[in-house]
């Protein structure tokens, strides 16, 4: 009976397999270690490239909204306006309560 941990390594092209059972002896591990490697740096990698451009997107998007930030400080006007309405609905509510 087989090992249930290891892994199946069929490859269809003979020189495929010849050329990763050759670099797995170089590196001096079994061809599911050097597979197994190879597949976890590939998606390590992928993951650092996402985190990377997560990173610039965030890096934009909080220079976009900080550079909106300071032009959407509200005038004397609009903040006596916005303190109106705020003590309309205030009076309204105090009236649908009583």
């Amino acid at each position: 009976m087989s090992d249930p941990k290891a892994m199946s390594l069929r490859f269809p092209d003979p020189e495929q397999r010849s050329a990763i059972a050759a670099a797995a002896k170089q590196a001096g591990v079994s061809m599911q270690e050097f597979i197994l490697s190879a597949a976890y740096d590939r998606a390590t990698a992928v993951e650092r490239r996402f985190l990377e451009g997560f990173s610039a997107s965030m890096a934009r998007s909080g220079a976009a909204f900080a550079a909106e930030h300071s032009t959407m400080d509200p005038g004397a006007e609009r903040r006596a306006a916005e303190r109106q309405a705020q003590q309309e609905l205030d009076q309204q509510e105090r009236g649908h309560v009583a």
